[in-house]
């Protein structure tokens, strides 16, 4: 496969502050886990390609924004501008997170448009003090046509699937 053959989309993560978006894409990019919290500071964008079952390589432009809710109006035009897809992200532990991502989505589209989307219910090794049920993620990920992971960046459950997903999505839509 050429190096013209290569699909280049620009991906968000989207979700509130503290669900795990850095985590999961250091784990995915990097294979790597660490659980001090920092806070992101502005954007960050890292870079991976990923195989769709041979059919496209994917280069993903990974865009990572902090999710404090003073910052996400002053950021959302530029991040979201000329995104191809998105991971929506929720801290399993803490259900508002599930519920905010509705405000994240409506901001994502309002800019980027109709764009696939794939939700992460992040944390599911932290199983005692797990609040949201799959069914309510798997609910809210069917209203907006998407595909919903339980994931950990800690153990790396399903990190790969997510971003495998989202890929083979924005390559069929890019296709089509």
């Amino acid at each position: 496969m050429a190096e013209d053959d290569l699909i280049k989309v620009k991906v968000c993560f989207i979700g509130d502050a503290g669900v795990g978006k850095t985590s999961l894409i250091k784990r995915f990019v990097l294979d790597v886990f660490d659980d001090r919290y920092i806070a992101t500071i502005g954007t960050k964008v890292t870079k991976k390609i990923v195989d769709v079952d041979g059919q496209a390589k994917v280069m993903m432009l990974v865009w990572d924004i902090m999710g404090q809710k003073g910052f996400r109006e002053l950021l959302r035009e530029a991040y979201f501008f000329g995104a191809h897809g998105a991971i929506a992200v929720c801290d399993l532990t803490n259900k508002e997170t599930l519920e905010e991502l509705r405000y994240w989505i409506k901001a994502l589209t309002d800019v980027a448009g109709d764009v696939p989307i794939v939700f992460a219910g992040n944390k599911v090794d932290l199983e005692n003090e797990r609040v949201v049920k799959e069914e309510d993620l798997q609910e809210l990920a069917t209203k907006y046509k998407a595909k919903a992971f339980l994931t950990s960046a800690k153990t790396g459950q399903n990190v790969e699937n997510v971003f495998k997903e989202l890929a083979a999505s924005m390559s069929e839509k890019m296709k089509a």
